[in-house]
């Protein structure tokens, strides 16, 4: 079986969204309430260890108010 986990992309998505929350000054917490992302998942996503949903990366787009290809370009 060929591996579709790719962890240098999971860390460099993780470390755009921490970029981008960084930028708005957002906590964890906040960025959590707003987007209904648990604090935990959020995370475990910027330090790149979980392959998120598309719908939880949506959800984290809309809270920090951007589209989700904008979220993706990295």
């Amino acid at each position: 079986m060929t591996k579709i986990r790719d962890d240098k992309y999971l860390k460099a998505l993780g470390k755009r969204i921490r970029t981008l929350r960084e930028e708005k000054k957002l906590s964890t917490y906040e960025l959590s309430y707003t987007s209904n992302v648990s604090r935990s998942q959020i995370n475990a996503i910027e330090r790149g260890q979980i392959n998120t949903t598309i719908s939880t990366l949506k959800a984290l787009a809309e809270a920090l108010e951007m589209k989700l290809n904008q979220l993706l370009d990295f």
